[in-house]
This record gives C-alpha cells, sequence and structure tokens, in this order.
C-alpha cells in the first residue's frame, strides 16, 4: 500500500506492520492472518470479534470490537473468540415475569458490586450496570428496554469483578417482557400466520439460491421504513 503510513502491531504477541487505518481485524488480514473464529458481520452487530487490547504507554487493558476498534502503533492485541458462559435450560411456559424468576435462574446477580466495569467495557455504551440493577429490584421490562441493543460479545463478563454474566440474565429478561410485558402486536399475529401459510415461500427460496454479491446488493438496496 504505496503513501500509507504504517503503525506496529503485535497479535496474540507477535509484531506486524500494518496501515495505520486499520481496524484490528483488517490489519489481522493484511499481516495474512486467516481468520476462522473471531470475525463475523464486520459492522458491529454480531459480537463475534470481542477483543483485549493495550496501547503502547497505557497500564490499563481495554476491550472494543475488532471490527470498530482502529490500531494504534504499538497496540498489543488478543483476540476472545469466545467467553465461557453457562446458560441455563428453561421453558418460557412455565415462567413468571417476577424477581424470583431471576433469583432462581440468575442468584449471581445478586453479587454484583455496582463497580461499573461491565458499562465502561460494552463497545455498545450499553448501562449494563443499570439493567442489572433493574433485575436485582425485579424491573424485568426496564431491564429489557436498557439491554435492547446488547449483541452477546461477553466482554462485560469478561471483565466483571464478581463474575457475572450479564447478557445471558438479558435474554431471559427480554424473553419474558415480550412473552407478558408487552402488548399483543396485531402486525406481529398477522404475519406469523402469513409465514406459516408458505406466503413467503418462493420469496425465501429464490433468497437462498441466490449468489452472494446479488444477495449483498438486494440487501443494501432495500427499503427500509422508519418510523416518525
Amino acid at each position: 500500500m504505496k503513501n500509507v503510513p504504517m503503525v506496529t502491531v503485535y497479535i496474540m504477541g507477535d509484531a506486524y506492520k500494518v496501515p495505520n487505518d486499520c481496524t484490528i481485524v483488517g490489519a489481522m488480514e493484511y499481516a495474512g492472518l486467516q481468520l476462522t473464529t473471531g470475525v463475523g458481520c464486520r459492522e458491529g452487530f454480531c459480537g463475534a470479534c470481542a477483543t483485549l487490547y493495550r496501547e503502547k504507554g497505557d497500564y490499563k487493558l481495554q476491550s472494543g470490537l475488532a471490527c470498530q476498534t482502529v490500531v494504534t502503533d504499538g497496540m498489543y492485541i488478543a483476540q476472545i473468540p469466545f467467553v465461557p458462559a453457562e446458560k441455563p435450560l428453561y421453558r418460557l411456559e412455565e415462567l413468571k415475569p417476577t424477581v424470583d424468576t431471576i433469583k432462581e435462574f440468575y442468584p449471581i446477580l445478586f453479587c454484583c458490586v455496582a463497580c461499573n466495569t461491565c458499562t465502561k467495557s460494552c463497545p455498545q455504551d450499553i448501562q449494563v450496570m443499570d439493567y442489572v440493577q433493574a433485575l436485582i429490584r425485579g424491573d424485568i421490562k426496564r431491564a429489557a428496554e436498557l439491554s435492547f441493543d446488547c449483541i452477546r460479545c461477553g466482554l462485560c463478563a469478561l471483565r466483571c469483578p464478581a463474575e457475572i454474566v450479564q447478557y445471558n440474565a438479558a435474554i431471559l429478561a427480554r424473553r419474558l417482557t415480550g412473552k407478558y410485558l408487552l402488548p399483543e402486536s396485531p402486525d406481529l399475529v398477522a404475519r406469523v400466520k402469513e409465514v406459516r401459510e408458505g406466503k413467503y415461500g418462493a420469496e425465501l427460496d429464490e433468497l437462498v439460491k441466490m449468489d452472494e454479491k446479488t444477495l449483498s446488493k438486494r440487501y443494501y438496496a432495500r427499503e427500509i421504513k422508519i418510523e416518525p
């Protein structure tokens, strides 16, 4: 890459020269690494590229998504393709949207020390500690609202000193809210009926058979309705 300033980064301990405007994912590919894990949508939506890094001269260990974080000279990088976190099994139909349900499946939440490390580590700027505190109070709907943009990258759980798995508890909050605390949507009921009756079967078959380039073009050309 002619006339592009280069910087040195350390990926899993090895030094590489990469363009200074690369994201971490871009730097890894420029360095010739084959990405089989730790990469997904590349646009900050899937949460697959959780990363820990330190910048030169900074003692602080930082976290972010590799598809969003731009490299700096002297940066040390470590990929976290998966954060181990057990998710309990349950039948939503057998649960109630109460604090007792939260206590049953996620008792560790009540060990929260309110240090706010989870919020600081979130690449989506979600108020993680706030939704944890909402769950502790039994305010399931508020927790669902605050955690709505969570992409389950796992960085909050990775950095939590109390070893809480915040994002899995947030999933339960959103499921309980959707089933019990929100009014039924007539549009959703109608659309589910249409799907079951096969209204979109032919269109789905067309998409499945479509090549990647055409599918991408169709996706980005779609009409998006934005409600006022």
